[in-house]
């Protein structure tokens, strides 16, 4: 017994657990920031189509702006734990299984949902997950341009890809650093609720010790202080990161 009550030898006999689980973690969020922010880009545009002549006027409303809004609708008013789990026990066994899968069949669909399995369900929940709200930032953040910004570019001859990519988002951008910040933090946390289907992520690490020695203030209070500190180190990055924008901005 070392301190009292507090038993730190169980972390470090557990400490390669931790470690592994903290790298699982720090991966999918990475992951699922980089496509959430690739589909919540693209849900956005789809939100904000439109055209004045048809037959695009229909195209742009009926299979890109109302589809969207249903995807956005549906995953921001539904539990993420929720979605998690249809995800591992309906979705994934429907696209990727032995016998049947949509997606993938045989003995690849085999290998991957043996080995990684939950893993593939966490990070495709995640992802659609995080991608609802990011697009709602991208939208709030690409309305806010003005459009006589939009029609400068166009009069200049530019087409409307290249004002969205050239003078649109990356003004957006700067402007939806902090709400883009706040999900990120948000989405590191939120990895925590895929041990729910058994991957060996920082939460599952913590309940195994937690099961193995009966006690439960040493593995939950150091997976606590871990993500404490990725979430302070993740706060620092994206402060230093506006203060770049804004000085550049400035210059």
């Amino acid at each position: 017994m070392w301190f009292g009550w507090f038993r730190p030898d169980i972390l470090v006999e557990y400490r390669q657990l931790f470690w592994e689980g903290m790298l699982v973690t720090v991966g999918m969020t990475v992951a699922c920031i980089l496509m959430g922010c690739t589909l919540g880009l693209l849900i956005a545009l789809a939100r904000l189509a439109h055209a004045r002549h048809q037959p695009w006027k229909s195209f742009c409303k009926y299979l890109l702006r109302w589809p969207s809004t249903v995807y956005v609708s549906f995953f921001r008013g539904t539990p993420l734990f929720v979605q998690i789990l249809l995800m591992h026990f309906a979705v994934m066994p429907l696209l990727v299984h032995p016998a049947d899968g949509l997606l993938i069949s045989g003995e690849l669909a085999r290998e991957l949902k043996q080995s990684h399995g939950a893993l593939l369900s966490g990070v495709a929940a995640l992802t659609l997950n995080s991608a609802a709200y990011i697009s709602e930032v991208f939208r709030a953040g690409i309305q806010s341009i003005t459009r006589g910004q939009r029609f400068a570019g166009m009069s200049l001859g530019m087409t409307p890809a290249q004002v969205m990519r050239y003078i649109v988002l990356p003004q957006a951008f700067r402007r939806m650093l902090p709400p883009l910040g706040n999900n990120m933090i948000a989405l590191l946390k939120d990895t925590s609720l895929v041990s729910a289907i058994g991957l060996a992520e920082l939460a599952y690490a913590a309940r195994t010790v937690a099961g193995a020695y009966g006690r439960y203030w040493e593995p939950y209070l150091a997976v606590a202080l871990i993500y404490w500190l990725m979430t302070f180190v993740l706060t620092l990055g994206l402060r230093k990161l506006e203060m770049h924008l804004g000085r550049s901005e400035l210059g």
